[in-house]
């Protein structure tokens, strides 16, 4: 069967204070659980307008607390920002808070434009480190420690336990997927973020050059796609509106807060429309059944056995129905 799970970006809407997108995850991510989705993600970035979650390790806490089975995660932490071994404390005081539901997803891109990621870490060169990063985080989270002749040989992240969180590897190019069958780690592929373009190519790379691992015996490759499902393919299309704009915009380089549909709609280029005419065609909305249908057809034509689904709309309500809707398609509840 195929799993689905959730990927929220807490995303500020126009005319709300921002810290509202913030609440409105923590709300949702209750309401998925109920569904039945399998994983409850939440993604970092920094000084963006439209993307406020900037602490996914804080956010994640807040989830674990009011949530009981949904597994939680980050997607992700971007790693180069920051020290391996914190990164690692963290993520183990997050396990002693909700063993057995921790994931721990890590990216190597910014995050945010190139200044502010320079004030995060000021090493020009940070990223570079990125592959050998994981590989500390691996140690630490797993308690098995760094070898003899490493600076962090004989240091513990704590607390200890007997559970420990799951390391995935992000991404949206070849890069990800190398590094990922290299380690023999799980592997979230951004479609969302590509519309697609060189996920296949990303996925066969990863396959063909998987390396087992005792965790990971075989290959584990989602994908996470953007999908809208609503009572109606009409309707599904209007809140459409929403996030075309923004992503009109966004390649023009105008970014700001989440309009409602309404708001939305504006005149457009010919080379706007073009490309408005593009997204249209590579997006999963519509009905329930409707965005079902083409779902499972993604999977299968990918072989993958989990989508992570994300969903942006100026209305929490929107967010859920389309959440409830494909639970229904799927069986989840």
């Amino acid at each position: 069967m195929l799993k689905l799970s959730v990927l929220d970006q807490s995303v500020s809407v126009a005319g709300r204070d921002p810290a509202q997108a913030i609440r409105d995850t923590l709300d949702l991510a209750v309401h998925c659980e109920s569904l039945g989705y399998h994983r409850f993600w939440v993604s970092e970035h920094h000084s963006h307008p439209t993307i406020v979650g900037s602490a996914p390790e804080v956010l994640m806490a807040a989830i674990a607390a009011k949530t009981h089975r949904i597994r939680i995660g980050s997607a992700g932490v971007m790693l180069p920002h920051y020290a391996a071994l914190k990164v690692a404390e963290q993520f183990r005081v997050l396990e002693a808070l909700a063993p057995g539901r921790i994931d721990l997803g890590v990216g190597r891109a910014p995050g945010s434009d190139g200044r502010t990621a320079q004030l995060l870490n000021p090493d020009p060169r940070a990223s570079d480190r990125f592959p050998l990063q994981v590989q500390e985080l691996q140690a630490w989270v797993t308690g098995h420690g760094l070898p003899p002749g490493h600076p962090g040989y004989g240091i513990h992240a704590c607390p200890s336990g007997s559970s420990a969180p799951q390391v995935w590897i992000l991404g949206s190019s070849d890069y990800g997927a190398q590094l990922a069958a290299h380690l023999g780690l799980p592997y979230a592929f951004a479609w969302f973020i590509t519309e697609g373009q060189g996920a296949q190519e990303a996925l066969a790379i990863y396959r063909d050059n998987y390396s087992p691992s005792d965790l990971h015996p075989k290959p584990m490759p989602v994908l996470c796609v953007w999908a809208l499902a609503a009572d109606s393919s009409d309707q599904a299309w209007q809140q459409f509106a929403s996030r075309a704009r923004w992503r009109i915009d966004r390649n023009s380089g105008r970014l700001g807060p989440l309009l409602a549909p309404g708001q939305a709609l504006r005149d457009y280029s010919a080379d706007e429309q073009a490309q408005l005419e593009k997204l249209r065609g590579r997006s999963f909305v519509g009905s329930g059944a409707q965005v079902a249908d083409k779902l499972r057809s993604l999977a299968e034509s990918l072989q993958v056995e989990e989508l992570v689904i994300i969903t942006w709309a100026s209305e929490l309500q929107v967010q859920k129905r389309s959440y409830e809707l494909l639970a229904k398609e799927f069986d989840l509840i």
